[in-house]
């Protein structure tokens, strides 16, 4: 998205990512530090359970606005 001010351009970018792992808390550590970080929930998290392993599966989408950077196919999303 690019806004403009005046004579000024703004040039923002929504990153996605979406985390997923074993419903434990390893996986809340993982979002609190996203959210530590910056980004933001985005809608509410999923369940499902792997039969093969037994396990309840936990994903959770975040985003995160960022100024002045230009997506790539080779953005490590997980240092932002």
């Amino acid at each position: 998205m690019t806004l403009r001010f005046g004579s000024m351009t703004k040039h923002t970018t929504s990153i996605y990512r979406y985390l997923t792992g074993p419903d434990d808390a390893s996986f809340c550590h993982r979002v609190t530090e996203a959210l530590s970080r910056g980004w933001l929930l985005y809608g509410p998290p999923t369940l499902t359970f792997d039969a093969v392993r037994g396990r309840t599966i936990c994903g959770q989408a975040i985003t995160k606005e960022l100024d002045g950077v230009t997506y790539a196919p080779d953005l490590d999303l997980a240092t932002l």
